[in-house]
């Protein structure tokens, strides 16, 4: 599960676009608003894209590789690198752009960030984990971190986070951010980069999805000090730049797996931080294509609903289909083997934002916002 920039203005955002986007309450329209910069539209339409390449590489992992397919033709496993090559992208930049828009936030009194970010960051993640817990017990075939007793519930809510670490991720990050906010860049960034490589090569014990919540901290934080920046070089993307930092992405994804380097201390943060220029460059671009940014963007304005209930649903789908689909013959699995994964990672997320209407439609916006006189909006 990454987050937005800005537009016609220089450089600072309307005080309610650096508000947490993962928006619960249904929204009329797609189209840019007068107030919505290009730049929040580009962050917009990253946000799209990484809840798109989260739910596929969900998706391929845990339901369409475990099928028995027989068709003599190695396109799962193809289906399976191509996934590989997305995760220094995914959680990286939608971090980065998390802290990008946490600057304004944590410039205001604790009591406010203790309840709208800190509080209610942990509510949805401590309510949903309830939730993911009782559903996915109906679904035991589904291979993903579950609790399975009191105690491991406990331990997903404390010390080891779930599938909905990023929920999690949040609440411990905006507490750091507040924290440190007048510290140097340097005497922030460095440890957290640190932390980040000691992690990425297994130098610390990581179950569950710790390694996640050490590995973002630097990208998050790199957001919040490195905004301006951010910002500019958004602004001023090129298909020169395109190609160039797409190429390097490349070539750093295909050097680190001829070298085996996955684990060599620093080796994975450098290239998510190449990831994570060449994401932000592709944005800004991808921004001037309104047929194409515009509906990304509005699923990036949604992408909470999309987070929390595509788990559940995605589990109940693999227990209906797992069987009939590995039954098939070779010629019928033939015609479903390339597009699969497509195919489902759009019902998933369709199912997902249908559930999520459906349940605001019986007053149940409860499940999405912190419950209160002021409804703590989920941040991006």
């Amino acid at each position: 599960m990454i987050q937005q920039l800005t537009g016609s203005r220089v450089a600072e955002l309307p005080p309610d676009e650096t508000r947490v986007r993962f928006r619960h309450r249904h929204q009329t329209g797609t189209t840019r608003t007068e107030g919505r910069s290009q730049r929040a539209e580009w962050a917009d339409a990253a946000k799209g894209a990484c809840i798109i390449l989260v739910v596929l590489w969900h998706v391929v992992v845990k339901d369409y590789l475990q099928i028995d397919w027989h068709v003599g033709v190695p396109v799962p496993g193809l289906w399976g690198t191509l996934g590989e090559q997305f995760l220094p992208l995914r959680m990286p930049l939608f971090f980065t752009i998390s802290g990008v828009f946490a600057a304004n936030a944590a410039q205001r009194p604790w009591r406010v960030v203790a309840r709208s970010r800190v509080a209610g960051f942990l509510y949805l993640y401590a309510l949903w984990l309830l939730i993911h817990t009782a559903v996915l017990a109906a679904a035991p075939d589904l291979p993903t971190d579950r609790a399975t007793s009191a105690l491991g519930v406990l331990e997903q809510l404390t010390i080891t986070p779930s599938n909905l670490w990023y929920l999690y991720a949040l609440a411990l990050y905006f507490t750091i951010a507040k924290a440190i906010r007048r510290a140097p860049w340097a005497l922030v960034l460095v440890p957290a980069g640190v932390l980040s490589a000691v992690a990425a090569a297994g130098l610390l014990d990581t179950p569950g999805n710790r390694a996640g919540l050490y590995q973002n901290l630097v990208f998050f934080l790199a957001g919040l000090y490195l905004r301006p920046q951010i910002q500019r070089w958004a602004a001023t993307a090129s298909r020169r730049r395109l190609l160039l930092t797409s190429g390097a992405y490349v070539l750093a994804l295909a050097a680190m797996a001829l070298a085996g380097a996955q684990q060599w201390f620093g080796v994975w943060p450098a290239v998510s931080v190449v990831a994570v220029i060449f994401g932000i460059t592709a944005a800004a671009l991808l921004a001037r294509w309104s047929a194409l940014s515009k509906p990304l963007a509005s699923l990036g304005r949604i992408t909470l609903p999309i987070y929390v209930v595509h788990m559940p649903v995605l589990a109940l789908l693999h227990r209906l289909l797992l069987v009939p689909v590995s039954e098939l013959g070779p010629s019928a699995q033939g015609l479903i083997v390339l597009g699969y994964p497509v195919l489902l990672t759009g019902l998933v997320i369709g199912l997902s934002l249908a559930v999520h209407r459906g349940l605001l439609a019986v007053r149940a916006g409860w499940l999405f916002a912190l419950p209160g006189p002021r409804r703590a909006e989920a941040s991006r």
